[in-house]
């Protein structure tokens, strides 16, 4: 466990920048960690991470790079998106903005980063399950064209894996400080229903693997209830996993509870039982 801490502690990565390319985006800190897997374990799949944080910070150790290491120990590479949120001023749509870069540059960069193009997924815990959801429901817009980038690969992630997300905007069960920090404090009523993502599930929406736990003192459970309510309505294939104990930001390995000490290892089984993982 002391050896699997360290390496967590001290595991390389590669790092790009987003935008440096870009001379429209002032903002340099935007960036993908990529951690790669040993070739002796390496099977194609790679994994987006968006770490939480209310959209204003980023939990960047226990919602990324610790989460990063266990992905790739499964032979899988791994790649933190290091997104722009509020704490430096940005609001929507920079987030996205960012998401989909991090999947056009991924993408586009397959053979170089040895990853299937067809097997790029996403997981994001707390707001970065809101902006993975966002990263799914909305493919189909380009938000990259907006700022005058183009490209020629899909902007869809191939799954999508919200942890204890923020989902909602509505006041009922809003997690405040997110929905604040992602649309402003001006936001409309209008903003707040155009980003509360059970009202925007697409028919071609990615499959879903979603978690949270009935104890979240920071996010209402009820976030995933209403989430999950809304993709069976769709027919969009959902494993929802809903833990009475666990409660918040425990990413993959600061568990609380026995129910979530070995949640990833669901995780795993789902990666395989869809044919992202090879099955043991």
């Amino acid at each position: 466990m002391l050896l699997f801490f360290f390496l967590c502690a001290h595991a390389q990565y590669q790092v790009v920048k987003l935008w440096n390319h870009d001379p429209s985006h002032k903002e340099k800190r935007p960036e993908l960690r990529i951690f790669v897997p040993d070739d002796s374990l390496r099977n194609g799949t790679c994994v987006l991470i968006c770490p939480g944080g209310s959209y204003h910070h980023l939990g960047l150790k226990n919602e990324g790079s610790e989460v990063a290491e266990c992905l790739r120990q499964w032979g899988v590479t791994a790649v933190v998106l290091r997104y722009r949120v509020a704490m430096r001023g940005n609001h929507h749509p920079a987030m996205i903005e960012d998401f989909q870069r991090g999947i056009q540059i991924l993408r586009e960069n397959a053979e170089k980063y040895k990853i299937d193009p067809h097997k790029l997924g996403c997981i994001g815990f707390s707001a970065g399950g809101h902006l993975v959801m966002m990263g799914g429901a909305f493919a189909s817009h380009d938000f990259l064209a907006d700022r005058g980038v183009h490209t020629s690969v899909s902007l869809k992630p191939d799954f999508v894996c919200p942890i204890y997300p923020v989902v909602s905007m509505q006041d009922s069960i809003a997690h405040v400080k997110s929905r604040e920090n992602l649309l402003s404090k001006g936001f409309t009523k209008a903003m707040a229903d155009s980003f509360s993502m059970e009202r925007h599930i697409p028919e071609n929406m990615p499959p879903v693997f979603l978690l949270a736990c009935k104890d979240d003192d920071v996010v209402d459970y009820r976030n995933s209830v209403v989430l999950n309510d809304a993709l069976m309505e769709k027919h969009i294939p959902c494993e929802f996993h809903l833990f009475e104990q666990g409660g918040h930001g425990f990413g993959m390995i600061r568990t609380r509870s026995e129910e979530t000490n070995n949640w990833g290892l669901l995780l795993k089984a789902w990666l395989a039982k869809n044919g992202f993982l090879p099955k043991q």
